[in-house]
């Protein structure tokens, strides 16, 4: 209809596929069941025994080193997880903090021995030039701190979007996104959580802030990582253990 001409400032809600190809601010558009299927994997992940739980990034550094110190080992400990299962990241920051990890320690320490203690973390020897590369950035250009925003976190070598909206909740207490990782990814698709599939990891982030409630955005890595790992498996998901069985729109194929 052409008479939605004469009101430019309304934003209209077009059904997948249709429309100018403009979406509006807050898409109105929300996912069938989402409000049932969160709070069914809340009650899934009760337990709070998942490899994320015990052994993720927010278990990694020393909660009493001054504050500095911690937000560069949550840092390090994001850099390292990536392509990495948690038991083996948090192998690897042990024997880093028990060396004494700081800014000023990594960078005295030459290429071999920072890959021997970081080692058999995936792709260790990229890692290894990007936490060098990365903490000299942080000690000449933040006085050894690590970055506030998203935006100058994603600048450093070896650090990805997911890591930075990491960061930002883990380090400096605040919600700048949602951390997308490959369950979140994987999850998100499945139960289509998005309009439409989506390929990549950035793609769902866009997707899901679109319509997910901002309040939730911190808690809804958390949540998806560990059902991911223990029961929204990538290969032969446990469809018969997830209470979200009959309002899953995967679980009839897998």
């Amino acid at each position: 209809p052409r008479q939605s001409r004469r009101r430019k400032s309304v934003s209209i809600a077009y059904e997948p596929g249709q429309g100018d190809g403009t979406e509006p601010r807050r898409a109105r558009w929300e996912p069938r069941d989402w409000r049932e299927q969160l709070e069914r994997i809340r009650e899934m992940r009760r337990s709070r025994d998942a490899p994320v739980d015990e052994m993720g990034v927010q278990k990694c550094y020393d909660t009493s080193a001054p504050p500095q110190v911690m937000r560069y080992q949550v840092l390090l400990a994001l850099m390292l997880s990536s392509q990495t299962k948690d038991q083996v990241t948090s192998a690897a920051m042990l024997r880093l903090r028990r060396r004494g990890l700081t800014v000023d320690s990594v960078l005295q320490m030459d290429d071999e021995t920072l890959g021997q203690i970081i080692y058999p973390v995936g792709f260790w020897r990229n890692k290894v030039k990007y936490i060098k590369q990365t903490t000299a950035i942080l000690k000449q250009k933040y006085g050894g701190d690590i970055p506030s925003t998203v935006e100058e976190l994603v600048q450093l070598p070896g650090v990805g979007p997911k890591m930075a909206h990491l960061a930002m909740h883990i380090a400096w207490d605040s919600v700048a996104g949602i951390a997308v990782d490959t369950h979140v990814h994987r999850i998100s698709n499945r139960l289509k959580w998005v309009k439409k599939e989506t390929k990549y990891p950035e793609e769902t982030r866009v997707a899901l802030e679109e319509w997910l409630p901002r309040d939730l955005w911190k808690e809804i890595n958390w949540l998806l990582v560990g059902f991911g790992q223990q029961t929204c498996l990538p290969v032969n998901p446990r469809c018969s253990q997830c209470l979200n069985q009959d309002i899953c729109p995967a679980a009839k194929r897998l």
